[in-house]
């Protein structure tokens, strides 16, 4: 992939005084080392591009999570239809993006931080590494973070355990840096996410502890009931509001999953999407997606029209799929991507009181204010009535191309809260709100569905899964993706320690649970 960096050029007027030979014969358009220090320039100026580079792009999520997920498919038969879609890794590459372009330039930061003692950049940075090793993680499982920047011929991995450890008591240093420098203006100009408002960054160090607990539920429980009553009593709050969303600018370049979709002829909305939203009547819809090129397509639901592609469809030809639904054409304006959004925040609440966790407040409550928040983040309309919706479920996929690819919907699951529900039920009903919420942001919602077994999606329609690289049976799906070739190869004692640390029987495949998906009860 392409390669992202981003840097400030700041230019200064020369004196006009020709007795001073260095300030004349120097090239006025070359950024020195005293223009980078002032005004912290030189720590300051990578953080935009760390930020931006938290997510991937086509071969990094696209063909990963957001296919595994249902929420865009290819068009494209690419590999002659064997690929990551259909369960055989072809592409496997975020490794390398947060390495090379998060950890690295990080390292760097915190290195200047430390020489020039301005602790709250490094603080700053830590919290961004953070942010990526916990994507990182939810990809493979083990990594390296602890020992990253070893000199060593063989550099080991952290267990899944450790780093979760090691996640939750950097998130207590970092908030009490930055609740103890609540007024500090350091970052503002380097900071296209809270324009340095270090209070709203308070409240994201919250709702991380939120979310990194509410993946432990299943494996871990105590530790994430005590992590997450802890992010939900802390003073500085969480996000709970549209106004404290994190976004991340996307630097004047587009979004993704637009040029994926526009300039590529790449991808296409996923069926699953269009099972659940159509079914539920989901006003989002036009939000996330444009309407199919011909009636034709929609025929099974002619008064709604959007069509998906399957997860792991059975592709022939480009030509056949490139009429389906493409995502909004808005996506070619927006300047910033979700990462993090109060009605998230919301749905974590309202599994915490499910849970019976102290803070939470009520489940229905909770639920019903991410249903709004999202609608009102995303600009659309219907909230009230769609929340009330006690009849619609989803729709059964009708592929008009190739029959191979139709399911009939596994989950039968309404909008509207019923008190009188199980918890199971409930839990199903507060994913699948969160799932429809996330677009854009998939990875949770594939961590959510190994963790839970909801949304309900249908399993892929061609499974080219083999020894290569992990069978997954007809009836299960993908359960993480592979440690990369140069680590394979270069790291190969590492890797293989960290294996060890996978369970019984564990394997560097695609068959392999991560330790939080243990497979059992969720309650």
């Amino acid at each position: 992939m392409k390669k992202i960096f981003i840097a400030f050029l700041f230019m200064c007027s020369l004196a006009a005084c020709t007795s001073n030979f260095v300030n004349e014969n120097q090239n006025p358009y070359q950024i020195t080392d005293q223009m980078l220090t002032q005004d912290f320039n030189l720590l300051g100026s990578p953080f935009s591009g760390l930020l931006f580079n938290l997510f991937g792009h086509q071969i990094e999520e696209d063909l990963v999570h957001d296919s595994f997920m249902g929420y865009m498919n290819t068009p494209t038969p690419f590999v002659g239809n064997v690929n990551n879609t259909t369960y055989y890794i072809r592409w496997n590459v975020y490794w390398d993006r947060v390495y090379g372009s998060v950890m690295s330039p990080s390292k760097q930061v915190i290195d200047l931080a430390k020489k020039n003692n301005l602790p709250l950049f490094a603080s700053w940075a830590k919290f961004i590494r953070l942010l990526s090793i916990s994507k990182l993680t939810a990809y493979h499982g083990p990594v390296i973070y602890s020992k990253y920047g070893s000199t060593d011929a063989s550099i080991g991995y952290d267990s899944e355990s450790t780093l979760y450890n090691t996640f939750f008591a950097q998130l207590d240093s970092f908030q009490t840096d930055f609740s103890a420098n609540k007024s500090y203006v350091g970052f503002k100009k380097f900071d296209p996410s809270y324009n340095g408002n270090m209070s709203a960054w308070s409240k994201l160090i919250n709702s991380m502890r939120l979310r990194l607990a509410m993946r432990l539920t299943n494996v871990a429980p105590a530790l994430a009931k005590a992590q997450g009553e802890k992010a939900m009593a802390d003073a500085n709050g969480l996000i709970e509001t549209n106004g404290d969303n994190f976004n991340v600018s996307l630097l004047g370049n587009l979004i993704p999953v637009a040029m994926i979709c526009f300039q590529w002829d790449d991808t296409r909305m996923g069926a699953a999407m269009e099972s659940f939203m159509v079914g539920l009547k989901d006003g989002r819809i036009s939000k996330y997606f444009s309407a199919a090129d011909f009636p034709n397509l929609y025929a099974d639901h002619p008064s709604v029209p959007y069509k998906g592609i399957r997860n792991g469809a059975y592709c022939d030809a480009k030509i056949d799929k490139v009429p389906y639904s493409r995502v909004s054409y808005d996506f070619n304006s927006v300047q910033t991507r979700r990462s993090f959004t109060a009605a998230e925040v919301k749905f974590l609440k309202a599994e915490a009181a499910l849970r019976g966790w102290a803070g939470a407040g009520s489940a229905k409550a909770n639920y019903e204010a991410g249903i709004s928040l999202s609608f009102a983040d995303w600009g659309a309309s219907g909230a009230d009535s769609y929340i009330a919706d006690a009849t619609s479920t989803p729709i059964n996929y009708v592929d008009p191309k190739d029959a191979r690819n139709s399911f009939t919907a596994r989950s039968t699951i309404t909008v509207a809260w019923n008190e009188g529900d199980s918890n199971e039920l409930k839990l199903e009903k507060i994913i699948t709100q969160k799932y429809l919420n996330n677009f854009t942001n998939t990875l949770e919602a594939w961590v959510d569905f190994r963790r839970t077994g909801y949304p309900k999606i249908p399993h892929v329609a061609k499974n080219d899964s083999s020894p290569d690289w992990g069978v997954i049976p007809a009836d299960q799906w993908i359960k993480r993706m592979p440690f990369t070739t140069g680590e394979r190869n270069g790291n190969a004692a590492a890797v293989a320690a960290a294996v060890s640390t996978m369970g019984a029987g564990a394997k560097d495949d695609i068959a392999t649970r991560l330790w939080w998906d243990t497979g059992g009860p969720n309650f």
